[in-house]
């Protein structure tokens, strides 16, 4: 038999806005109007005060731990400002500027480092706590893309992992489900070059992060993940190509963390420092600024202004974590349990296990004493 070709494809890469400056007008023009590019750069400068202090507030020992957004903004941004208020957004613990822009309040993060389950209570927006655990979160968008085409209600869901996730066993059964069965999930990979201290180059011989979707026939792109027009653009295509054909789309975003992996990490001891200052010059910020300045959109005063908004805003929601009234022992009751039966409610009354049976005779001695009614 004659050899024939059974599949052939090819993995585009966009960029639209590059750290030069360059601007591709016929694929970004219109693509984010003025008042919202303005909008978004302020927000990113508001996420970097964020970063900053919430890093102080680790090394002074206010908070447990804490990884820094610094630099990888604009992945979650552009996602966020494409997806509609009934789509879920699913991230792991990289995407501030995302969730905050899509509504979540600040101080539920600094909640969920300083170690408040209280921060993981959300009921504002179709967000997810923050997973921790690598690549569990891409389950659970999908789960919630399916729930969505079940119920026939028009939502999406949008997770974010690093590269390193698509190494893990969840990834793949997350892709091999939802193209298999038509889920409407966009797979947004930061590839930021680095799993902690293990580099992409190691962590995937291929070319692309992207080609790990093709298995699993997705539609896949590479994007430069520092470019808010790029990104906004995929996510335009990805999330159209979600709703009208009910299709899962890879999307590899190409960033770099500026900052170490956590602040429990030492990025000096793997990292060269002539990799760290080429990202530094990529920094989506001064690229975002320089466009706005080109157009007359942004200067020096309007960036002390901002930075100074940016500075007591942040400040505000320091104040707000730190001075939250302590939990109660009430509270993973009734964060937990919609309902609570007898046995839950004796539980809570009297903070005891009576119900499991352990010591039986905490039932008649904590009735004698009043506490169950």
């Amino acid at each position: 038999m004659p050899v024939s070709t059974v599949f052939e494809t090819k993995i585009e890469r966009v960029s639209i806005l590059d750290e030069h400056g360059n601007f591709d007008s016929q694929l970004g023009e219109g693509l984010i109007p003025n008042d919202d590019a303005v909008a978004m750069y302020k927000h990113i400068l508001v996420c970097r005060r964020f970063d900053e202090i919430a890093f102080k507030l680790q090394r002074s020992g206010r908070m447990g731990t804490y990884p820094e957004n610094r630099g990888q903004e604009v992945p979650s941004l552009g996602a966020a400002y494409v997806l509609q208020k009934k789509d879920w957004m699913v991230t792991c613990y990289r995407e501030n500027a995302g969730l905050f822009w899509r509504g979540l309040p600040m101080e539920k993060i600094l909640l969920h480092w300083m170690g408040d389950e209280r921060g993981n209570h959300i009921d504002e927006c179709n967000v997810t706590p923050i997973a921790i655990a690598i690549g569990s979160q891409m389950l659970h968008a999908t789960g919630l893309a399916w729930a969505g085409k079940y119920r026939k209600d028009g939502s999406i869901a949008c997770t974010f992992f690093g590269d390193g996730a698509t190494s893990e066993g969840d990834f793949h059964e997350a892709a091999n489900f939802a193209a298999n069965l038509d889920i409407p999930v966009v797979f947004v990979c930061q590839n930021n070059g680095w799993a902690i201290s293990t580099p992409s180059k190691i962590e995937c011989s291929a070319p692309t992060i992207a080609q790990r979707g093709l298995a699993y026939g997705m539609d896949c792109v590479q994007v430069d993940g520092n470019d808010l027009f790029a990104m906004v653009k995929v996510m335009k295509d990805a999330t159209a190509n979600a709703r009208e054909n009910n299709r899962p789309t890879f999307i590899e975003a190409t960033t770099y963390r500026l900052g170490d992996h956590t602040t429990a990490d030492d990025a000096r001891r793997y990292r060269d420092t002539d990799e760290l200052a080429m990202w530094e010059k990529r920094d989506p910020t001064i690229r975002l600024r320089n466009y706005l300045e080109q157009k007359d959109l942004w200067s020096s005063a309007k960036e002390e202004e901002q930075l100074a908004f940016a500075a007591d805003l942040v400040s505000a929601v320091v104040a707000n974590a730190e001075e939250i009234d302590a939990p109660t022992t009430n509270d993973i009751f009734d964060s937990m349990y919609i309902g609570l039966s007898s046995e839950l409610q004796k539980q809570r009354q009297t903070l005891r296990t009576s119900s499991i049976g352990q010591d039986p005779s905490q039932i008649a001695q904590t009735a004698k004493e009043g506490v169950v009614k």
